[in-house]
């Protein structure tokens, strides 16, 4: 149901700490809602110059557009996502593709039987990937 973590660290290799699909997607899409506002807030300050004006306050109502239509399509994906119980902290999470990671503790999760006992690498959910290990069944 998971997959193995490196337990022991040291000076020379960080800790990896990992985070879901659909969290990283909000922060992206929240980010995009403070640079609109920041932009915006540029755009008061110019407010002698109103062309200069006018194109901030587009360029910021643009981005926050943008976040607007991330956030429609991550909800969308979030309510087609496979809803498990995470097997450490035993709390409802999400996944999205093969391998994810759990939106509360970051523990590493998979569903894909081949994957358990791997190292977590997000490389998994790639189509090059399953390309690559198609490959390979077929010269087996």
């Amino acid at each position: 149901m998971w997959l193995e973590t490196k337990e022991e660290t040291s000076l020379s290799e960080p800790n990896l700490v990992y985070s879901s699909k659909i969290n990283k997607i909000r922060t992206f899409a929240l980010s995009l809602i403070f640079i609109g506002i920041f932009i915006m807030y540029g755009g008061i300050l110019a407010k002698k110059i109103p062309w200069l004006m006018f194109t901030f306050m587009i360029i910021g109502v643009i981005f926050v557009l943008m976040s607007t239509v991330v956030y429609l399509w991550i909800g969308m994906l979030s309510t087609r996502a496979v809803q498990i119980v995470c097997p450490s902290c035993e709390k409802p999470t999400k996944m999205l593709g093969r391998v994810d990671a759990c939106m509360h503790c970051k523990q590493p999760l998979t569903l894909d039987k081949a994957l358990e006992g791997k190292e977590f690498d997000e490389k998994y959910n790639t189509a090059k990937y399953r390309r690559e290990l198609k490959k390979q069944n077929e010269q087996s």
